[in-house]
């Protein structure tokens, strides 16, 4: 279990939100890491790990021409991957990984080319985070490194849009919890 994964769940259980988890090239490592997690099942909804190219499609939405024209590692594939994890496992949260660990380019792509995406909550309150976002990676390593840095950024984006969310009294308790700061 990371950090990051405890709070991840932490932060999704006191507000009383799920997550889903949509995965490629890290097969099930997020999902493992989330489960790590004493608690986590009140917060977990559950995971799709689609590894092969038209189970993006058949499982997860994801266009088939998107996939045709570009493949499955593309900054729209993850983002479509995440909202549609979301729909899938009716989750408040959805994030997905997806790129090349190698040893082979894949889709026209190098090693090492990686896109994590998160899907959440439309905003109500103007200013505040929502919906999609993707982060392209250009990461470094053997096939472990790469898939561990990828499980790691996806939680940092999905905690930084937690945070982004966090409004009213939730902001108070957290800062008390962590020592004031």
């Amino acid at each position: 279990m990371s950090a990051p994964a405890a709070d991840v769940v932490r932060l999704l259980t006191v507000r009383g939100e799920t997550l889903a988890v949509a995965e490629s090239l890290t097969g099930g490592l997020v999902a493992a890491d989330i489960t790590a997690v004493p608690g986590a099942s009140k917060a977990f909804r559950g995971s799709v790990t689609a590894y092969a190219t038209e189970l993006k499609h058949h499982l997860l939405g994801v266009d088939a021409p998107l996939l045709a024209a570009r493949g499955a590692v593309d900054a729209q594939v993850a983002s479509q991957m995440a909202a549609g994890v979301r729909k899938a496992l009716g989750a408040d949260w959805g994030i997905a990984t997806t790129g090349v660990a190698g040893p082979e380019p894949q889709d026209g792509q190098p090693v090492g080319t990686v896109f994590v995406a998160v899907d959440g909550p439309f905003a109500t309150i103007p200013g505040s985070a929502g919906g999609g976002k993707v982060l392209a990676l250009r990461l470094n390593g053997d096939r472990a490194e790469i898939r561990r840095e990828s499980v790691r950024s996806v939680l940092a984006l999905l905690l930084s849009e937690l945070a982004g969310e966090h409004h009213g009294n939730e902001r108070a308790q957290d800062t008390e919890q962590n020592g004031g700061f």
